[in-house]
């Protein structure tokens, strides 16, 4: 497995963004690479601000280039769907989405892995979370030296990714403004002190998530069991509470939720602690229920 870390560019995803990036990877697959046309005035941003929506469009699953010969971009499953039915990215359960695919996405983009799914204090300072990620780099197989610049900016954009602006910056910014990140309204990452500068990890309300999404990544992650324990769903990387910052009771919650529309069957007896699925789904699937939950 590969790593990757500042292919931003230190650019966050700003509001409208992945919008603008669909539309014309949806008119123009080569928008990117193309020769005749420069992709700064086809998208109207700056040269380094192209390279991170390239980047962003695949790190957040929405487009994929081949490995090889041109580099294309072409929309994947998720990337459809999404086109179809919330292409101004609207719905809470889209960023929610959009959010699994980038937060699993160790390969391309590391720190946000790392952040969600291995790093462990839930209230932290920049140095906390840029040694941790420094060690996590040295103990992994890749072998690789990673510039502690790399590593800060890194950590800088995910607080910018899920920080709203308002909240670092109260009185200096109107909530209107538009270079807030989308993902801010995810309600995952908190001021603790300006002070001090720490920050903290902050548990989203259960009534914020919708039951197809949450089935959407734990169909992506049990690959093909019929049932799984609630341990696992709590703490195994990449499954629902690491990626959305639950903890236990916030997770049982959520879980109520997807029980009542019959999907899965909670069985906390006789010693088991386990979410048995009543049905085997794909995460595709899951996310066509989502879109159709919302147009009824």
């Amino acid at each position: 497995m590969a790593m990757k870390f500042r292919a931003h560019d230190t650019f966050f995803i700003r509001k409208g963004w992945l919008s603008k990036g669909m539309k014309h990877v949806h008119n123009k697959p080569d928008v990117f690479v193309d020769r005749d046309e420069n992709p700064t005035d086809v998208l109207g941003i700056g040269t380094n601000m192209v390279k991170a929506l390239r980047y962003w469009l695949q790190a957040v699953g929405i487009t994929q280039e081949p490995a090889t010969g041109r580099r294309v971009q072409a929309f994947t499953d998720l990337g459809i769907r999404i086109y179809e039915h919330d292409r101004f990215i609207e719905e809470l359960g889209t960023l929610h989405l959009l959010h699994y695919k980038l937060a699993s996405n160790r390969e391309d983009a590391t720190a946000w892995y790392y952040f969600f799914n291995e790093f462990k204090m839930t209230e932290f300072t920049r140095e906390d979370f840029v040694s941790a990620l420094q060690n996590y780099v040295l103990m992994s197989e890749e072998n690789i030296s990673v510039a502690i610049r790399s590593l800060n900016d890194d950590f800088a954009c995910i607080v910018n990714t899920y920080l709203p602006r308002y909240k670092s910056n109260p009185g200096k910014v109107s909530p209107e403004n538009n270079i807030d990140c989308p993902f801010g309204e995810l309600g995952f990452i908190d001021i603790l002190s300006k002070e001090k500068h720490t920050y903290k990890k902050s548990i989203p309300a259960a009534k914020s998530f919708n039951p197809w999404v949450i089935l959407a990544v734990i169909f992506d992650q049990v690959e093909g069991r019929g049932e799984i324990a609630l341990n696992e769903l709590l703490t195994a990387p990449c499954n629902i509470g690491r990626i959305f910052n639950l903890d236990a009771i916030t997770m049982l919650d959520i879980l109520h939720r997807v029980e009542k529309i019959g999907e899965i069957k909670i069985i906390r007896t006789a010693g088991l602690d386990i979410v048995h699925l009543n049905n085997q789904r794909t995460f595709q699937e899951c996310v066509d229920k989502y879109y159709e939950s919302i147009e009824e």
